[in-house]
């Protein structure tokens, strides 16, 4: 559903579909195109427009050596913008997870995150990887398999939105901010879980939908109730990673809405790169406030 504000900006609607908004832009001619008229390139995606007219003016040694390609070496996943990374991660995550049945505590011990790993000082120890890889594990059944289909639920509308490696870098953003929220607003807590990088896409969907002037009701409601959730006592749920996951998502969403274009493109790897590094700087204030 869109509200009325979506009528006011024409180009956030597939050319060839004026009914569907999308969030994706041809590569060659800066269109915007919805998933099912996208042809993953090999950077970005590409209409039909511009497919057709790439095999005309291709030479038929180029025709030979595309073939070749895609028969030998590219799976056909690939050429149909399937959200492979959103796939990826989850087969990741519920690998891990079996693993950790096998194994027992070791595989938690080995990548669940404390802040307290970040500092020498504290614990002896300086552990950084942890920030990323509490995501892989988690407590129990439920915990996992909710928060794998809230990923595949959001995976299947943002990755065609963003491109795989913008999805993979919202994700990683999210995990980041997540553990920097736990490491501000909870030093010594462990956590473990994908909740701080699902919370990261809610916060980036909310950002872009707004930019496309989408109906936000239905997403507003689901990020509320999941939020509240954490604060219920005695629940387990690190609220303070649901927090710093959904702020670090929401800038990295605001990054992509306002840098679009073609030619913006290093623009936004730089402010990514910005964000990134100013996630890392929070992490001087513990030291600063316990000394």
């Amino acid at each position: 559903m869109t509200s009325p504000e979506s009528t006011r900006n024409r180009d956030d609607y597939c050319y060839r579909h004026p009914d569907r908004q999308s969030f994706a832009l041809c590569q060659r001619c800066l269109r915007t195109i919805c998933p099912e008229c996208q042809t993953q390139g090999a950077v970005g995606v590409i209409c039909p427009d511009c497919m057709a007219e790439q095999r005309r003016e291709q030479t038929p040694a180029q025709r030979r050596a595309q073939r070749r390609w895609v028969r030998g070496s590219a799976p056909a996943a690939v050429m149909s913008g399937r959200p492979i990374v959103t796939y990826t991660i989850i087969g990741v995550t519920l690998g891990a997870y079996l693993l950790s049945l096998l194994l027992g505590g070791l595989v938690q011990q080995w990548f669940a995150f404390n802040g307290l790993f970040l500092y020498p000082q504290y614990s002896g120890t300086f552990q950084p990887w942890r920030m990323l890889t509490a995501a892989l594990v988690h407590s129990s059944l439920w915990h996992v398999g909710l928060n794998m289909l809230s990923l595949w639920m959001i995976g299947r509308i943002l990755e065609p939105m963003l491109g795989r490696g913008r999805f993979l870098a919202l994700y990683l953003i999210g995990a980041l901010g997540g553990s920097v929220g736990v490491t501000l607003l909870d030093l010594g807590t462990w956590v473990v879980g994908a909740s701080g990088a699902i919370f990261g896409l809610f916060g980036a969907l909310i950002i872009i939908a707004r930019h496309l002037g989408a109906n936000l009701a239905g997403i507003l409601v689901i990020l509320g109730i999941n939020l509240a959730i954490g604060f219920i006592p005695g629940m387990g749920i690190s609220w303070q990673a649901h927090v710093g996951g959904l702020v670090a998502g929401g800038l990295a969403g605001l990054v992509f809405a306002r840098t679009r274009r073609r030619d913006q493109r290093t623009l936004q790897f730089l402010l990514l790169g910005a964000l990134v590094v100013g996630l890392l700087l929070l992490l001087l204030i513990p030291p600063a406030i316990y000394g």
